[in-house]
């Protein structure tokens, strides 16, 4: 059985918009979700949807769980046995963590659109948005963060 809440309603009278650099140092997951808040706090956001968008092909973005560090470990175990280094991939001109990051970044994607209700992401209780470095190396990531919906004033 489905049940429908009740139906909200906001005028889209805004569309605010900033890039979120990230610094990673290496393989693994940053967790963004306080640095959206953040923004979606300075721009006084009410309702509406925010566009989260990576600008790059070998790391990705996610909704995860938050809680408990061993799942974003296991993550990494696993998209290491999707795309591993040395499986002769064609492309290796940048080393061999490249291709299996491209692919890593193909399966995850690079966009993420959340809900925005009463100011704040409409995330459920253990989830956190995450930039996924797919490289070995540090990198420093561009996320473009874009707000459509309804500010309060002032």
């Amino acid at each position: 059985m489905s049940t429908l809440s009740a139906i909200h309603t906001a005028r889209a009278e805004t569309i605010a918009s900033a890039v979120l650099t990230v610094e990673t140092a290496g393989e693994g997951f940053i967790e963004i979700t306080r640095d959206i808040a953040r923004f979606l706090e300075k721009i006084k956001a009410r309702d509406g949807a925010v566009l989260v968008y990576l600008k790059h092909t070998s790391a990705s973005l996610v909704i995860q769980e938050n809680a408990d560090p061993d799942v974003r470990a296991d993550l990494v175990t696993a998209l290491k046995r999707i795309a591993p280094a040395h499986a002769g991939w064609v492309h290796e001109v940048e080393g061999p963590d490249d291709m299996p990051a491209h692919i890593k970044s193909m399966v995850n994607g690079v966009s993420l659109q959340v809900p925005v209700a009463g100011g704040e992401l409409a995330l459920g209780t253990w989830q956190g948005i995450y930039v996924a470095e797919h490289r070995a190396r540090p990198h420093r990531r561009e996320v473009v963060l874009q707000f459509l919906g309804s500010c309060a004033a002032g």
